[in-house]
């Protein structure tokens, strides 16, 4: 059969890094053996479903390169569908109905407890055959009491559940409402699914989904639960942590590719390599090599990660995250598209985050003056300065054209003149261009911002060093 395979997030909020990370794993290793990739939405929970996390999940998966396939398709559009199953359930004694109370099952449950049994429903109503009539009442699954429910994991190998063990699942609830586990069994079979990949969270959810699928006579998808995201403190990831939306890691300035990269990373592996890109993660990644221990999300990791993509990556692509980091700062880059793809390689070895990018460019793209940071201008701000710096702008001022080269032999010419080392000029210059004390290579830091803003500013720069005399 095709492999057809599904990330099915429920919107009741931002789409989290676990979720992404099934996704991704989901989306890999359809690439890998040319499957479907589908996206379906779990909102039968009406009353935490919004269209807003709807949108956010969208936007973390286009922006992540994980779009689907086939979808997104909604739960909620397939409520009859399920009411349908669970009526045909009824009708072959796969299902029943249930009248029992629940102050009658609190009492139950309770007396379990001080027995030291597993609380579940006793199966009062299970042989009564009641018929759906005024009384409330649920609709609950007769699950075998024999045997037992087991499948070859293709993550966490030989799973077994005691059939004992397991409850009479409820499939619809007294409001007449679909549960979760009917509604995933449905929908997985009406979508063709072949491979559930999901986190070993949802084990227990599997036996359930498993007889639910049996009483139908429908076939089994293969499963893969994969071990979860826990914390350097060893507990599962949780927003104590830290970020944990792929969007907040995108404020944070991530790049997409980093955090596939990293993200895969936690629990596969091919040979000694760290880097990958997208391309080869789709050529490679298998969720059958997936280990079933715990991965620990490490920031500093992912930072190291994030660092070697910047590097490796084309101006042209990291223009549109740049662009998004700069719209933060309040800077509109629209106009300077060619202009961001023209001096990124100029901070790309320099930066671990396009965050920190966006600020060491920052000074490219503002008009007026900068202020300067205390510190820097304390340190080479000083009347020693000054009269190198008024050379330096008489030459640039003559230039025929602004280039790096040009640029350079001013520069080098104004350093003869007055005996000065590199950084006696190169740094007060930087503090009167940038307002700091880093900047990219000097040569370059004038040719990015022109001629006009380097004499603007070397010019309030001397009229600073002048109000110190």
């Amino acid at each position: 059969m095709t492999l057809r395979t599904r990330f099915a997030p429920s919107p009741t909020g931002f789409l989290h890094i676990g979720g992404a990370r099934t996704a991704l794993f989901c989306h890999l290793h359809t690439r890998r053996h040319g499957g479907t990739f589908i996206l379906r939405i779990e909102d039968t929970d009406t009353e935490r479903s919004t269209q807003e996390a709807v949108d956010v999940i969208l936007e973390g998966l286009a922006w992540m390169g994980l779009s689907p396939d086939e979808g997104p398709f909604f739960q909620s559009d397939h409520t009859q569908r399920y009411l349908e199953v669970v009526d045909r359930m009824l009708a072959e004694g796969h299902a029943y109905v249930c009248t029992c109370s629940k102050e009658r099952l609190d009492t139950v449950r309770e007396e379990q407890r001080v027995r030291g049994d597993k609380p579940r429903y006793d199966g009062l109503c299970r042989e009564l055959n009641l018929s759906r009539g005024a009384v409330p009442h649920v609709i609950r699954f007769k699950t075998p009491r024999d045997g037992e429910a087991s499948w070859e994991d293709m993550i966490q190998g030989t799973i077994r559940f005691a059939n004992d063990e397991l409850d009479d699942l409820i499939l619809v609830r007294s409001d007449g409402s679909p549960t979760y586990n009917l509604a995933v069994a449905v929908d997985d079979h009406d979508m063709g699914i072949t491979l559930v990949i999901r986190g070993e969270d949802h084990i227990s959810n599997t036996p359930r989904q498993m007889h639910l699928f049996r009483a139908m006579g429908w076939p089994i998808p293969e499963y893969a639960h994969m071990p979860l995201l826990h914390g350097s403190d060893g507990a599962k990831l949780s927003k104590r942590h830290g970020a944990v939306s792929v969007l907040q890691f995108r404020e944070e300035g991530f790049l997409p590719d980093a955090i596939n990269n990293y993200l895969v990373r936690l629990g596969w592996s091919h040979g000694e390599q760290e880097i990958f890109t997208m391309a080869e993660l789709r050529r490679l990644f298998d969720v059958r090599e997936l280990g079933r221990s715990a991965a620990i999300f490490d920031r500093a990791k992912l930072s190291w990660i994030n660092g070697h993509h910047i590097r490796a990556a084309t101006p042209e692509q990291l223009v549109p995250e740049l662009a998004f980091q700069l719209g933060r700062l309040g800077i509109d880059p629209l106009p300077s598209h060619a202009d961001l793809a023209r001096i990124l390689p100029e901070f790309q070895p320099r930066a671990a985050t396009l965050v920190e990018m966006a600020q060491k460019c920052r000074f490219l793209f503002i008009d007026s003056v900068l202020p300067y940071e205390e510190k820097a201008a304390r340190k080479h701000l000083t009347p020693a300065a000054r009269t190198p710096l008024a050379t330096l702008a008489d030459h640039l001022a003559s230039l025929g054209e602004w280039t790096v080269p040009a640029i350079d032999g001013v520069f080098q010419a104004t350093l003869s003149a007055h005996g000065l080392t590199m950084g006696q000029l190169a740094q007060p210059l930087r503090v009167v261009l940038t307002g700091t004390a880093a900047s990219p290579g000097i040569v370059e830091t004038l040719w990015m911002l022109g001629p006009a803003r380097c004499q603007a500013r070397i010019g309030a720069g001397l009229a600073v060093l002048d109000g110190m005399g």
